[in-house]
């Protein structure tokens, strides 16, 4: 009787160990497949779901900050920015696709990426990529939170969620840091643009972000936003002088050199600017172009930090 009990038991534990080996396998087997196979879902900032049965093997895109963010990832990133200035040298074999504005619709064809990234103004050629068989993936870079959300989107798109975390986690300590070192707010004018049409940059923008953010007071928090550019309003002259800020910064896409010089040129001619105390005091800054006129991407810690300083300098 024993002997039958103990093959009996024997059994029993056999199946149990086998069905705990193939409960294993399974389990590996669905990790995989969020690599290789049909689960890989995302919303981009549109609000648009998005299906992958696997990591796409080619991407491009219309911003420099998001090729910033990928190339981090790891992506093969096969179309890029047009850009005018000097190119970094690992980024020369990558085919420039145009900018936002004017995007190269025949080099995107040629190119034939799985993925495009793009910002929602781009939304209106969607149908015509969609139909080469390419996925549009809409991004928004109006705050440093969207910039952690796209990071985020596309840890999930590579399938490495754990490096795009330890990037969010870096910018969030520093923003967290710079709340304990920001004394009293500084009253700030944030102007973009060219002499003629110039608009003040409001919270809503990343430029006003990082100024909240850095520790500065935006004077144009309250003026009208623009119909076409929802994170500007024109300058109220009035105001300006109301609110007399005790600096402005400068936001442009070309030189700075150029950019300054105008505007010193402007405000001779404009008594509305020589009797700002930002004026008079000669805190007139350009911030950077490649960290304020575009999507500055995971250098966005970067921008913080240069709006702090330039905060810190004040007169």
């Amino acid at each position: 009787m024993k002997k039958y009990t103990f093959i009996l038991f024997s059994f029993v534990l056999l199946v149990a160990l086998t069905a705990c080996d193939n409960g294993t396998k399974e389990a590996s087997g669905s990790e995989n497949k969020s690599v290789e196979g049909i689960a890989i879902k995302v919303t981009d900032a549109s609000g648009q779901n998005l299906s992958f049965d696997k990591v796409p093997d080619s991407i491009a895109t219309l911003s420099s900050g998001d090729l910033d963010i990928l190339l981090s990832l790891g992506a093969n990133v096969t179309g890029r920015p047009t850009v005018s200035g000097e190119v970094a040298k690992e980024l020369e074999t990558i085919a420039e696709i145009g900018n936002p504005h004017q995007p190269n619709f025949e080099k995107i064809a040629e190119i034939h990426p799985s993925v495009l990234i793009a910002g929602m103004s781009f939304k209106q050629h969607a149908a015509n990529i969609e139909k080469q068989g390419t996925k549009v993936i809409f991004t928004e870079a109006n705050s440093i939170d969207d910039i952690q959300n796209s990071i985020r989107l596309y840890g999930t798109l590579l399938q490495k969620e754990t490096e795009a975390e330890k990037v969010n986690q870096r910018i969030s300590k520093r923003v967290e840091g710079m709340k304990e070192e920001v004394a009293s707010p500084v009253k700030a004018l944030l102007v973009y643009g060219a002499p003629g049409t110039y608009l003040a940059a409001l919270p809503n923008s990343l430029s006003g972000d990082l100024l909240e953010k850095a520790g500065g007071e935006n004077i144009a928090a309250d003026f009208p936003k623009e119909d076409s550019y929802p994170q500007y309003a024109s300058l109220s002259v009035e105001k300006m002088i109301e609110r007399n800020p005790q600096v402005v910064m400068l936001i442009t896409h070309g030189d700075p050199n150029a950019v300054k010089d105008a505007f010193e040129k402007e405000m001779k001619k404009n008594a509305a600017w020589k009797n700002l105390d930002a004026v008079k005091n000669g805190n007139v800054v350009v911030l950077p172009s490649n960290l304020f006129g575009t999507n500055p991407g995971t250098k966005v810690v970067e921008a913080l930090e240069v709006m702090k300083e330039s905060l810190s300098k004040v007169k």
